[in-house]
This record gives structure tokens, C-alpha cells and sequence, in this order.
């Protein structure tokens, strides 16, 4: 069963079309790599799916409910959780006060303990410097916070964008360990990364999106054996 189903979806900034008739469909417990060049509307689509950016045309069905013109707070409460490119923390905050702004929806608080517990045990190096300013951080050890705060919001469905940019291989591979873990656990994850080797590694099915259209999708393992992923995305 399908937790995300997109259907025709079209948004841009502007007078500028970006995603250009978009279906996508994610099933519960699944890693879904989403790949593409730089400017093929990648972090578009994700901002579509959150609220950020307004769908012009298209439907998003999340968890059955269509969510195309809800407000992005009332997404993040329904479960549908976004860490952004860039990580955006607080680095003046504390990594623990970090990861407490995660949890102020009325839909998390309640489990607010619950979750710290699980994300200071999923990332060791996090519960290290919870008493550190976030800004003090390695860009990997803030990734890790990024992501842990978004855990802190009680997610189902977890979207997560360039999770790897300009981190060390071995920081990377932590981090992906971590993202498994989470999908054995259950948790729907949506992974855009340019990383394509990476990405297709971790998931279960895989969307290759060329100009604001996918170009080619299917199973994980048989994109990566594609020749035409292999020689535009695999350098192969």
C-alpha cells in the first residue's frame, strides 16, 4: 500500500515550470531514491510534497488524505517530515535544544521523551554534544542532529535531501547506517541525493528525474544496472 501517492503533479516558481506532470508513489516501510542532475527539480519536488512550494496543478495523497494546500506545520503533525539541504539548525542553540524545537507539535510532545531516548541511542556522536552549540558542530555531527530532530516530530514518512553533501565517506556511511536502521524499523523514507551509487545501494525503488519529468524508475537493483544510469549518473 502506498503511504505517498503523486499524481500529475506540476509546480515552479514564478512564471518558471520546474516540475512538469510528476507521479510518484512511495510504499509504507520503503527506501525510495529519487536522482537527477543539479536544476532537474529534485528539492522542488520535495517542497511540493511539504507545502513549502504550492502544487499548480496535481494531487499528493499522503496517508490517503490529499495535502496539495495544506498548511506545512499540519503536514509536519501528520507525519510527513522533511530535513532540508543545508541542515538549517539553530547554531546558537544547544544540539538538545535543537533537537526539542523537533517535538513542539502537539502531535510529538506527548512522546518527547520516547524519541530523545531513540535518537541519542540512533546517533552516539549526538548524544556526545547535546550540550554543545549546534553552530560548533562538524558538518557531519550537524547532519546528524538534522536528521535527529526531524525523527523528534514522530514522522512516518521521512524526506530527506542531499543527506550526503560534502560529508567524509566514513561520516556518510554512518549516517546511511542509521537510515537502514530506521527503515527496519518501519519508517517510509523519500532519499534525494546526488550520491547515485549510494542511493540505489539503500533503496528499494528508484526515480530518475531529467527536466522536471521522470525519465526512468523501477526497482533499485535494476536501475542501477541500467546503461543509461550507468553512463549519465554512475560514470560508468
Amino acid at each position: 500500500m502506498a503511504l505517498l501517492e503523486v499524481v500529475g503533479l506540476c509546480a515552479g516558481y514564478g512564471d518558471v515550470p520546474v516540475l512538469r506532470g510528476i507521479d510518484l508513489s512511495i510504499p509504507a516501510g520503503s527506501i525510495t531514491a529519487l536522482i537527477g542532475a543539479n536544476g532537474a527539480g529534485k528539492t522542488t519536488l520535495l517542497r511540493t510534497i511539504s507545502g513549502i512550494i504550492p502544487a499548480e496543478a496535481g494531487t499528493v495523497h499522503y496517508d490517503g488524505r490529499d495535502i496539495v494546500g495544506m498548511p506545512p506545520q499540519d503536514i509536519v503533525r501528520a507525519g510527513l517530515v522533511q530535513v532540508p539541504e543545508g541542515r538549517r539548525l539553530f547554531p546558537d542553540m544547544t544540539v538538545l535544544e535543537n533537537l526539542l524545537v523537533g517535538s513542539s507539535s502537539p502531535v510529538a510532545r506527548p512522546k518527547r521523551d520516547e524519541n530523545l531516548a531513540a535518537v541519542l541511542e540512533l546517533f552516539p556522536k549526538v548524544r556526545e554534544r547535546r550540550a554543545q552549540l549546534a553552530g560548533t558542530l562538524s558538518g557531519g555531527e550537524q547532519q546528524m542532529v538534522a536528521i535527529a530532530r526531524a525523527l523528534m516530530a514522530s514522522p512516518r514518512l521521512l524526506l530527506l535531501d542531499e543527506t550526503s553533501l560534502g560529508l567524509a565517506p566514513i561520516v556518510v556511511d554512518e549516517i546511511f547506517v542509521a537510515v537502514r536502521r530506521l527503515a527496519a524499523q518501519g519508517l517510509t523514507i523519500l532519499v534525494v541525493e546526488q550520491n547515485t551509487a549510494l542511493a540505489l545501494e539503500v533503496a528499494d525503488h528508484g526515480y530518475v528525474l531529467e527536466q522536471g519529468r521522470f525519465a526512468i524508475q523501477g526497482a533499485a537493483s535494476s536501475l542501477a544496472a541500467d546503461p543509461r544510469v550507468k553512463q549519465a549518473y554512475l560514470g560508468i
